[in-house]
């Protein structure tokens, strides 16, 4: 089974923190758009303390280690799904984590720095990461789950769906209305 929400997921997740280590690589101009794409209008000159190579670099840096767990993740996910039901659970569940104390060290960092409104922002992007993780692992545990049902309810549903097949089928070839639901024509 495909996990066409777990590929997609993962790529965007890995286009985002990509872009915004390609974005804050500009010095404090790069740090006040990165803010800026996350939804926090800040000025440049109100950030004069992250200006240093010793802030960007490891900032830019570890945007960029999170962008690259989220796209293994997305081909471990694309290549070895067939393979492995579970392919790329454990570096998904990475990707999420990294990601998660990425954020909430730029929160921290930008209350050390006086940054007002920088909570919010960070909290919706949380929940962004935590809505995408339970919909991943709710994909990949909805196919794992499929794959593994008893032998007897596919055999039960079978059954059943050959039953209502040949009911439907001698109506259809007798001429009378097919029985509704509860018994009635």
């Amino acid at each position: 089974m495909r996990h066409v929400l777990s590929s997609v997921l993962a790529l965007h997740w890995a286009v985002v923190f990509a872009l915004l280590a390609y974005i804050c690589m500009d010095g404090s101009r790069g740090i006040a758009t990165a803010l800026g794409v996350l939804g926090l209008s800040v000025q440049a000159n109100g950030l004069a303390g992250l200006e240093n190579v010793a802030v960007l670099a490891p900032l830019s840096i570890a945007l960029l280690t999170v962008a690259v767990l989220f796209c293994w993740a997305f081909v471990e996910t694309l290549l070895n799904t067939a393979a492995r039901p579970d392919a790329g659970e454990s570096v998904a569940r990475t990707a999420f984590v990294a990601a998660s104390l990425l954020l909430s060290l730029i929160l921290v960092g930008g209350v050390a720095q006086g940054i007002n409104g920088l909570f919010m922002i960070v909290a919706i992007q949380m929940t962004a990461l935590l809505a995408s993780y339970v919909a991943v692992l709710a994909e990949r545990r909805s196919g794992f789950a499929a794959m593994h049902l008893p032998e007897g309810d596919v055999r039960a549903a079978a059954r059943m769906a050959m039953g209502a097949a040949h009911s439907s089928l001698l109506s259809r070839i007798s001429g009378r209305p097919e029985n509704k639901p509860g018994g009635r024509r």
